[in-house]
């Protein structure tokens, strides 16, 4: 919806969207995403930060309605090591990953000198309490205002929708994570920002399951590799193989080859 504003202020802070594969991502480091949400708060207008790793941008790329629903977020960042490749491969590098399971914690954080409230959506069963929990440990004077977990097939539920607006509506955050998965998560947001237009909403993805503790994140050493794909595989074998080894694998090659195909031919 307000793409373009986003995009206005981008080269306020030296930097241009960069296209890869289709998508406008932007070239931002971890702070600035953080400053560009911290600002909209004060000022009284939301928006959507979407982060996008390997697995959305190959599924945007073989369904025209996904493309879709992403590209009305308001900033869309780099989340993952192989897109940070590609990145360099095209002669267009990103200064870094912007990962959800990161601004979880760096983007309360930062808003806690200016009381900003923080919702959390998402997750099993007690999982979202447990994560906001942690973030009130972690980083105190963070304000935790609500937390919601919907039950399995909320979306099709209208009174299971109907309670997401009320548990959001009572809580008056300021910046909602959404932890359902793509693109469910991303439907939901899409329809709650049609009715919280003030409030920043975050994708987070299995974001909620890290900082509870329910799942274990890979060690930064691995993560900074390109290889915490490895070490989710190890936990849940039966539910990644196919996303990991037979989907994510050669997408990965078939980015790579296009971003120095890029490169090669601008």
């Amino acid at each position: 919806m307000n793409t373009l504003r986003i995009e206005s202020e981008l080269p306020l802070l030296g930097s241009a969207p960069i296209r890869m594969m289709g998508l406008s991502i932007a070239p931002l480091r971890e702070r600035e995403v953080i400053h560009v949400a911290l600002d909209g708060v004060r000022a009284g207008r939301g928006g959507w930060i979407c982060p996008i790793n390997l697995d959305v941008l190959r599924k945007v790329q073989g369904d025209p309605a996904q493309r879709d629903l992403v590209e009305q977020a308001d900033l869309l960042t780099p989340d993952g090591m192989p897109l940070l490749w590609a990145g360099r491969l095209q002669g267009t590098p990103f200064p870094e990953r912007v990962s959800g399971s990161s601004l979880i914690r760096t983007l309360p954080a930062a808003g806690r000198e200016a009381n900003v409230k923080v919702f959390l959506l998402g997750g099993d069963t007690g999982v979202a309490e447990a994560a906001g929990a942690a973030l009130e440990r972690e980083s105190p004077g963070v304000i935790v205002a609500g937390t919601h977990c919907p039950p399995f097939g909320f979306e099709r539920s209208p009174e299971q929708l109907a309670e997401i607006d009320a548990a959001v509506a009572g809580a008056q955050p300021d910046v909602v994570f959404v932890g359902l998965g793509f693109p469910k998560q991303e439907k939901l947001i899409l329809r709650l920002r049609e009715r919280f237009p003030a409030i920043w909403f975050v994708s987070c993805g299995i974001s909620l399951s890290f900082l509870s503790g329910d799942v274990a994140r890979a060690p930064r050493w691995l993560q900074r590799l390109g290889l915490e794909w490895l070490h989710r595989l190890a936990q849940e074998p039966r539910r990644l193989a196919r996303r990991y080894l037979l989907e994510g694998l050669p997408f990965c090659a078939r980015l790579l080859a296009t971003a120095l195909r890029e490169r090669v031919t601008a």
